[in-house]
């Protein structure tokens, strides 16, 4: 009878790891945690000690693992930790700290988010989703103290805007369960913001969700309740939701409500494609016509290959996983096309970049890349 993985075991499979190569990325970051540097060789079997379940990680390794996969100690098999006090013993001093909260509180938790958020661009998820948790637990602890809704409300705001993104962030390392609480956690957070246009993005990619999990259809509907939400939104929000909804037609096999979708978005996104209220939205530059790329992948679409040819070049440096993703819809493409050379191509170039991020997201999209027997050129 083949073994059941643990948890933790799981998690390094699912990230693609060797354990000399989780053992590595254990020793880089021990000197942070306070936490001895081991031989290699050590350090694997003790992994393996952990993995079959015979030795627990102490709590500051637990924390390790945390950085290193994204995943919550639920996640990995641990114990959750707590903290034991009760909350009558707390009261007046965190109603004394909520107290504390101003504007220049609240611009700050945006600033620390939003450095999240560009790191993310740049260097992938799983490192950042601890910090992030970190951030939305503290939010949702003065939030929770804060006695006046005018107080409460740009909190709220913040922590809409954190829990959205630890929900694509999850989602990017492949945990569907994580993914869809942030987004539960993201959508309370707006309501309580009384925000519709954050409501409608934390709907909208909450169904991003549902698509990795198989369930197409609901996800289609999704996205159409989330333009409802978002009808009176800026105009930036609507083009987005136009084509995330494109997107979701597109994965149904509906292409001429796909296209559609497309349209609507380059109908309706302005020329000033940056909003103050919206800084988690981009779509400047060659990002929609990329976005569009993929769609057109997704239904097999001849011109694909030179929509995206024309546009990959365009994207802009600091967003990896985009130049990622247009180099896995490429390799499909090419693939499809029977032109094994371009495949071949781009999916090394998609693994590379796929490595850096860590993206279990996109490794499992190029996965489905099947080589033609022999290459053939396009005409």
């Amino acid at each position: 009878m083949r073994k059941v993985k643990s948890p933790l075991q799981a998690a390094r499979h699912e990230a693609g790891w060797s354990q000399e190569k989780l053992a590595k990325a254990i020793n880089a970051r021990c000197p942070a945690f306070g936490l001895a540097v081991l031989p290699v060789a050590s350090r694997k079997a003790e992994i393996s000690r952990w993995e079959n379940g015979h030795v627990l990680p102490e709590p500051a390794m637990r924390r390790v693992f945390r950085e290193i996969y994204g995943r919550t100690d639920e996640d990995l098999g641990f114990p959750s930790s707590v903290d034991g006090r009760p909350l009558g013993e707390e009261l007046v001093e965190r109603l004394v700290i909520a107290r504390r909260v101003d504007p220049q509180t609240v611009e700050l938790f945006r600033r620390e988010v939003d450095g999240v958020r560009h790191a993310d661009r740049r260097f992938g998820s799983a490192e950042r989703l601890e910090r992030l948790r970190g951030q939305i637990s503290e939010l949702d602890d003065l939030i929770r103290h804060t006695l006046l809704q005018r107080h409460r409300a740009p909190l709220a705001g913040v922590l809409t805007e954190a829990s959205t993104l630890a929900g694509w962030t999850s989602l990017d390392i492949g945990s569907l369960k994580q993914a869809w609480a942030h987004y539960e956690q993201a959508k309370a957070a707006a309501r309580e913001a009384e925000s519709a246009a954050l409501l409608a993005h934390a709907t909208a990619e909450q169904a991003f969700v549902l698509i990795d999990a198989g369930n197409v259809e609901d996800a289609v509907e999704l996205f159409a309740e989330a333009r409802h939400i978002g009808k009176r939104a800026p105009r930036l929000l609507r083009a987005w939701l136009a084509a995330a909804q494109g997107e979701g037609h597109a994965i149904s096999g509906d292409g001429d409500n796909a296209l559609r979708s497309f349209d609507e978005a380059d109908e309706l996104r302005p020329s000033e494609v940056v909003h103050p209220e919206l800084p988690f939205l981009f779509l400047g530059g060659t990002h929609l016509d990329r976005w569009r790329g993929n769609a057109l992948v997704h239904l097999g679409a001849e011109e694909a290959i030179s929509h995206l040819e024309g546009v990959i070049d365009g994207v802009p440096s600091e967003f990896v996983r985009a130049r990622a993703s247009a180099c896995v819809d490429l390799a499909l493409a090419y693939g499809a096309a029977g032109d094994r050379e371009g495949a071949e191509t781009y999916a090394r170039q998609a693994r590379q970049l796929i490595s850096q991020l860590r993206s279990a997201r996109l490794r499992r999209r190029l996965e489905r890349l099947v080589l033609p027997q022999s290459s053939r050129k396009l005409r």
